[in-house]
């Protein structure tokens, strides 16, 4: 008898199993077998990068110098903008996420005054622009503040971050009030049948198992806070889209060099922001709750 590797009675569906198990190898050495694009999703983005620069290239003047020359010389300073960008969108998540969890909380509170005016703040951060925020932080808050024996500055780009925040904050309260009214009602009544407290029952009982029900929607709103960033040119912070047009200013303003230079730019974002895509499929499939 024929000794197969892999135990079954259809020899038929071996190649089909080798072909699995090979996969899952990979993927176990990647770590992460979602984040790998695969070879046809390289092969157009990488012709599409080549066509936009090729045209660019083949427009510019010929006593000019090449878009290709232009891209490598001035990636650096770039990529100090872009890394600002990444440092914006961190903090605002932070920021966004504590403040989001406590008014998530109070929206669950017993108390009337604290749930309604606590629903209220969701509902108007939630549903405001994030550019007009943006706006309201940056020129309604002081510039520095003064304490009498000492000035601390308060600079634009923590006003950014600011006003990043604040919608993040609104809609991480209500990804922490629908996680925690997903949860089986009846999880809050063992808990009470065994003499918790309301505190105890929230902090060491319900809170733990809306940890994965929270993770994907929060990976998703930090990729989308992360390509919204770039709001904060318009007001003033020095991040890659204000760089982007420190560089054309410096190269004269040619018109050839837009579409190659953005889509760099666009570049770093895809590939930066593409992980926690993937990331985020695979915990929604991982963290998959039935109630």
């Amino acid at each position: 008898m024929t000794d197969y590797k892999y135990k079954t009675d259809l020899p038929v569906l071996l190649p089909a199993a080798k072909r699995l198990a090979r996969k899952d190898e990979r993927d176990a050495i990647w770590g992460f077998g979602l984040m790998r694009p695969s070879g046809r999703q390289l092969s157009v983005f990488a012709i599409f990068l080549i066509l936009i620069t090729g045209v660019a290239e083949a427009r510019s003047p010929d006593n000019q110098q090449g878009i290709i020359s232009i891209l490598i010389e001035w990636t650096p300073f770039l990529f100090e903008g872009f890394l600002f960008n990444i440092l914006i969108s961190a903090m605002a998540m932070l920021l966004g996420t504590v403040l989001g969890g406590i008014l998530g909380l109070m929206q669950i509170s017993l108390i009337p005054s604290i749930k309604h005016s606590s629903w209220f703040v969701t509902q108007f951060f939630r549903n405001s622009p994030w550019l007009c925020l943006l706006f309201f932080t940056m020129y309604m808050l002081p510039f520095e503040f003064d304490l009498g024996f000492v000035v601390i500055p308060f600079p634009d780009w923590l006003k950014a971050v600011l006003g990043l925040s604040l919608p993040i904050m609104a809609n991480m309260s209500e990804i922490v009030r629908g996680a925690i009214q997903s949860i089986p009602f009846g999880q809050w009544e063992a808990a009470e049948s065994l003499a918790f407290t309301r505190r105890q029952q929230l902090w060491q009982i319900i809170l733990p198992q809306c940890v994965k029900r929270m993770l994907a929607p929060w990976m998703n709103w930090y990729a989308i806070l992360t390509m919204a960033t770039v709001l904060a040119s318009i007001v003033g912070v020095n991040e890659v889209m204000t760089r982007v047009s420190e560089v054309l200013a410096s190269t004269g303003g040619r018109v050839d060099l837009l579409a190659p230079l953005y889509f760099y730019i666009m570049t770093w974002f895809f590939l930066y922001t593409y992980p926690i895509a993937r990331l985020t499929m695979r915990a929604e499939r991982k963290f998959n709750v039935n109630t």
